[in-house]
């Protein structure tokens, strides 16, 4: 009873999706094509910051400090973000957070 309970559950809740089991975390394909090829631009941009003519040490720090809150900000509001989403929607934390998927 209490397994096709679960399985009715799982069915309503998750449409028959699963965990993807192995392959979540941090770095899966779509986070290797991020950092790997849209963010050269980015790269560049702090390569010339510090190369460049003329040099100006203070304004790269400036900026990359810029950069880094400014990800930091991001990735930490997403976090949340995705943890309060497992809990109102999927009646639990992530995985990487919770317990493991099926």
């Amino acid at each position: 009873m209490n397994a096709a309970l679960a399985t009715l559950a799982s069915n309503l809740l998750y449409h028959g999706y699963d965990g993807t089991e192995g392959f979540t975390g941090f770095a899966n394909e779509g986070t290797w094509i991020i950092f790997a090829v849209i963010l050269v631009p980015v790269y560049i941009m702090l390569i010339a910051w510090f190369t460049g003519e003329p040099r100006d040490t203070k304004s790269g720090l400036l900026g990359v400090s810029y950069l880094v809150g400014l990800t930091t900000s991001m990735w930490v509001g997403m976090f949340f973000l995705t943890l309060l989403i497992g809990i109102v929607f999927y009646g639990g934390m992530p995985e990487p957070v919770g317990a493991p998927g099926p």
